[in-house]
């Protein structure tokens, strides 16, 4: 069973840079697909970014390209997001979430879920 736990997250002003981290238990984090998904006060959850094992290839959602960076390190079992110059429109709960298959811009890829991480972006 994959349990994943979020870190990072905090309030910054427009402009800031955070880190968010997940750290990744329960099974062989080498061989799973990782995603960030991002859900703003009143709206639904989407997505932001992936990062597939093999090759360590990326996908970014595109109001967040050029911004945000996703990484992996698989020898601390982890998963990152660098956010650079963040804007207030950032603000939201952040989820790292893990497949055993293929990662993919859909939430119903992701059979394991964190408790999520609020990021804060004031004007």
């Amino acid at each position: 069973q994959v349990q994943l736990v979020e870190s990072g997250g905090g309030l910054v002003q427009t402009g800031g840079s955070l880190r968010l981290s997940c750290a990744f238990f329960g099974r062989d984090f080498s061989v799973y697909d990782m995603a960030w998904f991002r859900q703003a006060p009143g709206q639904l959850r989407e997505f932001v970014s992936y990062i597939r094992w093999k090759e360590a290839e990326t996908e970014y959602t595109d109001s967040v390209k050029g911004r945000f960076t996703i990484s992996r390190d698989n020898t601390k079992n982890s998963m990152y997001l660098q956010m650079n110059n963040l804007k207030p429109e950032d603000t939201a709960v952040y989820y790292c979430a893990a497949t055993g298959g293929a990662a993919t811009r859909f939430q119903m890829n992701y059979g394991s879920w964190g408790q999520g991480t609020q990021v804060t972006v004031s004007a």
